[in-house]
């Protein structure tokens, strides 16, 4: 399994509460329509271990079944397109791809 995440921050001025709306309405539905993505998550990063102040507000994860699906849809350049628009509301992204090596649960 491949999971993008993304931390980030909201750019000097922005409207945390307009923020949110969009980027659990509009925005969520665009991720989960991105070809091969099997599950996303937003989250709002609330503390940081052992640091006085967290440095991002914000984290996405979505979850692609392969690189190879990953790839061909976030490399694709309508996404890309549509991703920079995206960009435009945030600030300070990172984006992490990473490759599952072991999963377990509890239930």
């Amino acid at each position: 399994m491949i999971k993008l995440t993304v931390v980030y921050n909201l750019p000097p001025g922005a409207d945390h509460d307009e923020f949110i709306e969009w980027r659990t309405t509009t925005h969520q539905e665009s991720n989960m329509a991105i070809p091969g993505v099997i599950k996303s998550d937003f989250y709002a990063i609330r503390r940081a271990w052992k640091m006085d102040d967290t440095p991002y507000r914000y984290m996405t994860e979505a979850y692609f079944p392969d690189m190879e699906t990953f790839e061909k849809a976030f490399f694709d350049p309508d996404y890309q397109a549509g991703l920079a628009k995206s960009l435009e509301r945030i600030a300070d992204p990172i984006f992490l791809i990473s490759e599952e090596v072991i999963s377990e649960s509890s239930e």
